[in-house]
């Protein structure tokens, strides 16, 4: 598959299992292999008739099914460069997803927009206000060519294939430019990671297809004709235990998820009892014994969570070590590091004190006050190397607290807008910022010459993730640009947050510890958490707990704990907090 494009390596694989196919239930849909391919040629070939051009970039708008993959590999197909784009978490946020999306199209120069059957209506909708922007149905332009057949342009493994908007936590969503050769390593290196295409494999996942973690999963299946399931978001989000009951039914052996959704499908089992009377009846008949891969990742991996999923769901035939927590970034096309194959989760506990103020990893006695459990993440997948470095951009030996740095083919050349990262790159091939082949277009992110100190960096990329090694095995501690600084102490947002998640009272886990200031003006940490308790009295004892629990943990007198309705806390595309938009709404609730 390497030393392909993105639609070369599916013509390969259509060739090689052209019965292989795309299950889609949501939309009641089954997409083989050579329908799929068929379908991207009919539709790269409409683009081209539009007037599309080599390197144009492409938006494209659809929900997880099969126009969504016929979207992304035609526009390819075609010479372009295929730009997933987000869709409205909340119709009621309607105004501010389209002002968002309109600094997105903006940034990246996006003038044509490919829409998938099921959000026409939205589209219509967004029409007036992106008004520069032309939206073309999926199904209509794969029916424009007819009997007239526009040659395709020649694409090479250089050329940009995907840019990919993150969903940071902190920031506006930041385009990472992704080659064809990107694209191709980073979903091989997937398949080698977990050995992909074992006899009986079936890939699945629920993730939005524009998240990363869906798309190149996804990818990465169907580019080796490995059946896969896409069910959409909702069905999981709706009715998570009805979900795991289909996955199980259909013998799917790989899935994806970030750790909320494994504490969804305990908190599904654990609320049992409130609907049917005993929380086992939803583990009655369901057989997980197949499922050998359950990645976690694309947020902290929590070593509760790791523990609580294969206890209760052991019963159930779940392995331990089915669950795979693993580290990876739309930057790296994924995936960067995963664990052995064959071994359960381990947890390292460490003195959470010297993490956070003296950034070295001292061992500690599990679970005892002032320790931290962090899951071990593994090694870099085939084809990546990763370093822990200081300020300065220099190694540190084990056990030390670092920023993490990756590089390899997958990884990409750059970002297309710039201001997110103040390094984001020093590319090997040239000081300009532009790795072999890739050109310069409009809004890419050039590299400053400053960054540029010595051949030792050369291709290295910034994640902005902390993190150490220990024993050959990566540890994250935290994000860099989260570090909560009160008088000079640098905490970590989630060692306060670890001690208000299984609070009662509060909802679905879901908190967020950020910097504000205190009722003197003075720096303080502020966690806002969801609670569903009502009653005044209620509340204002759970914040005085939390607020107390907090402060003896971290000898931390500067704390202030706001609680919040369900469901107000603000997420990105892919399920995150958005840590910025928190910050902001700390400083607008009432203590």
């Amino acid at each position: 598959m390497r030393g392909l494009t993105l639609p070369g390596a599916l013509d390969a694989a259509a060739a090689a299992h052209p019965d292989a196919a795309v299950t889609f239930p949501s939309s009641a849909e089954r997409v083989s292999l050579a329908d799929l391919a068929a379908a991207t040629v009919d539709l790269a070939r409409g683009l081209v008739a539009e007037g599309v051009v080599l390197g144009e970039r492409v938006g494209v708008y659809s929900r997880n099914n099969a126009d969504f993959l016929v979207a992304v590999i035609g526009a390819t197909r075609a010479g372009a460069v295929a730009c997933p784009m987000p869709l409205p978490t909340s119709a009621a946020d309607l105004a501010g997803y389209a002002s968002r999306l309109d600094a997105l199209t903006s940034a990246a120069s996006i003038r044509r927009v490919l829409v998938g059957a099921g959000v026409d209506g939205v589209a219509r909708r967004l029409g007036p206000v992106l008004p520069d922007v032309d939206f073309l149905g999926v199904t209509g332009l794969t029916k424009t060519s007819g009997g007239f057949h526009p040659g395709l342009p020649t694409v090479s493994p250089s050329d940009v294939a995907i840019v990919q908007f993150t969903s940071g936590s902190t920031a506006v969503p930041k385009g990472v430019v992704l080659t064809h050769r990107n694209v191709v390593y980073g979903t091989a290196a997937i398949v080698d990671g977990i050995e992909l295409g074992r006899p009986g494999d079936h890939g699945a996942t629920w993730l939005p297809l524009y998240h990363d973690m869906g798309l190149f999963g996804t990818l990465a299946a169907v580019l080796i004709g490995t059946p896969m399931t896409v069910w959409s978001p909702s069905t999981f989000i709706k009715d998570p235990a009805g979900w795991l009951r289909e996955f199980a039914a259909m013998g799917c052996t790989v899935a994806p998820s970030p750790n909320f959704g494994y504490d969804a499908l305990l908190a599904a089992v654990d609320g049992a009892d409130l609907t049917t009377g005993r929380p086992e009846d939803l583990l009655d008949g369901l057989d997980l014994s197949r499922w050998r891969i359950a990645f976690n990742g694309a947020e902290p991996v929590n070593p509760a969570t790791v523990a609580r999923f294969a206890e209760r769901f052991g019963p159930a035939g779940f392995a331990p070590e089915a669950m795979f927590p693993v580290y990876g970034m739309a930057e790296a096309t994924l995936a960067v590091t995963f664990p052995p194959l064959g071994r359960a989760p381990v947890t390292t506990w460490v003195d959470r004190e010297r993490l956070a103020r003296d950034a070295v990893a001292v061992p500690s006695d599990a679970g005892a006050d002032g320790s931290r459990g962090l899951v071990g993440l593994g090694r870099p997948v085939p084809g990546m190397r990763l370093r822990i470095v200081d300020e300065l951009r220099r190694p540190l030996p084990d056990a030390t607290v670092g920023e993490i740095e990756i590089a390899g083919d997958a990884v990409t050349a750059g970002y297309l807008t710039a201001g997110a990262d103040p390094r984001p790159l020093v590319p090997a091939a040239t000081a300009a910022g532009l790795a072999p082949g890739l050109s310069p277009g409009p809004g890419l992110a050039p590299v400053p010459a400053s960054d540029l100190r010595g051949s030792e960096h050369a291709g290295w990329l910034a994640t902005g993730d902390l993190g150490f090694v220990l024993g050959d095995e990566l540890y994250i501690s935290g994000r860099r640009k989260e570090m909560i600084i009160i008088r000079g102490v640098n905490y970590y947002p989630e060692d306060a947050e670890s001690l208000v998640r299984d609070a009662p009272g509060i909802h679905r886990r879901r908190c967020v510890a950020v910097a504000d200031t205190d009722d003197a003006g003075g720096e303080a940490l502020t966690v806002l958490a969801e609670t569903t308790l009502e009653q005044p009295a209620e509340r204002v004892r759970l914040a005085t707990q939390l607020r107390t629990s907090i402060g003896a943990a971290l000898g931390l007198a500067e704390v202030t704990v706001r609680l919040l309705a369900p469901d107000a806390l603000p997420r990105t595309s892919s399920g995150k907090f958005r840590r910025g938009e928190a910050r902001d709404l700390a400083r607008t609730e009432p203590r």
